[in-house]
């Protein structure tokens, strides 16, 4: 039998695996996330299949530790922590989950931005001290307001569909025009700054690349509207971190709602804490200007977890062990390269 090793095991996760695995793989489960810091055993090292999440960054280095590595099935839709280029020239298959989350992440993604016009968090705070002070918690409505959507992909999709019932006009911008958006929606594709100059709210919901990264930099703030809020759920690094925190603090934009830091791991991932040596000059950086946006009245800040609904997760668990499974049989499913 095949061995799997399933990396950033949570508690929920483990009955589901085992009943799906029981009989046909040999399987081990391991809370820890996965880094080159980590040092398998020899048990481990005998794995054709290792699953993990986005919280484990697999490098070059750390696939090496691993030389009967045939598959990483991944339990997320986002495939930007692992060494494809050395998994290919390797012959290692990655295999993703994809539209486990649509509705999740979009509802997640309305409610940051419902949240931060509507300054609730700011109010609870408030309450909780016994400060009453409804002129520190005056919001905006969204009723035809504009909101930008950034990549109108499956997620895309669901906040257009959103968006449309909250009243918004709705701008897009992707590689793709689709025209039932147009139609039922009323979405009009545009171009960047066409988005950027005309957008009261925009949100992120494209995958991450070379050609995007940090694509909210200083030069898209100076042409965003000063009451602006940008919201998003997508990956981190679609934002230079310093450039937001800029455009925050000099009221260049009014809010931000993020479920997604550039270099969050440090924030999430306790192995940060006991060896703070692990972090490079770029991440310790990053870490700063984190922690220093979290302090912002105008920014709300949840720890990725956009994705996380009962309903999301039962379909990741689902599509992990149908790609394990094809796998195992010959079948190549979900492969992202």
């Amino acid at each position: 039998m095949k061995k799997i090793i399933f990396f950033d095991a949570a508690d929920y996760e483990i009955d589901y695996l085992k009943n799906a695995c029981e009989g046909h793989f040999d399987y081990e489960f391991v809370s820890d996330t996965l880094n080159d810091l980590f040092s398998p055993s020899e048990s481990e090292k005998q794995a054709e299949i290792i699953s993990c999440f986005t919280t484990s960054r697999i490098s070059r280095e750390l696939i090496e530790k691993f030389p009967n590595l045939k598959l990483i099935a991944l339990r997320s839709v986002g495939f930007n922590h692992i060494d494809i280029e050395y998994c290919k020239e390797r012959g290692i298959y990655v295999e993703n989950t994809p539209n486990y989350g649509n509705m999740t992440v979009a509802e997640f993604a309305f409610a940051l931005l419902l949240n931060v016009t509507r300054k609730i968090t700011p109010a609870y705070n408030d309450l909780k001290n016994s400060i009453i002070d409804t002129d520190h918690t005056i919001g905006i409505e969204l009723f035809s307001k504009t909101i930008g959507i950034v990549g109108l992909g499956a997620i895309g999709t669901e906040m257009a569909r959103l968006s449309h019932g909250f009243g918004l006009n709705i701008l897009g911008l992707d590689l793709r025009e689709k025209d039932e958006l147009k139609e039922k929606y009323n979405v009009q594709y545009v171009d960047f700054e066409t988005l950027l100059r005309n957008s009261d709210f925009i949100s992120l919901h494209t995958p991450l690349t070379k050609d995007n990264y940090h694509m909210f930099n200083n030069a898209a703030f100076e042409k965003m509207k000063n009451c602006a809020v940008l919201i998003n759920t997508a990956r981190g690094e679609l934002i230079d971190t310093q450039a937001l925190y800029n455009a925050l603090t000099e009221k260049k934009i009014s809010g931000a709602g993020l479920d997604v830091l550039e270099s969050e791991e440090t924030l999430t991932n306790p192995d940060y804490l006991v060896d703070i040596g692990r972090m490079n000059v770029q991440s310790l950086q990053k870490t700063i200007l984190n922690n220093s946006l979290m302090k912002l009245e105008n920014v709300i800040v949840t720890p990725h977890i956009a994705y996380d609904s009962k309903e999301a997760i039962e379909r990741i668990l689902s599509t992990t062990i149908s790609n394990i499974l094809a796998f195992n049989n010959g079948q190549i499913q979900n492969n992202v390269y």
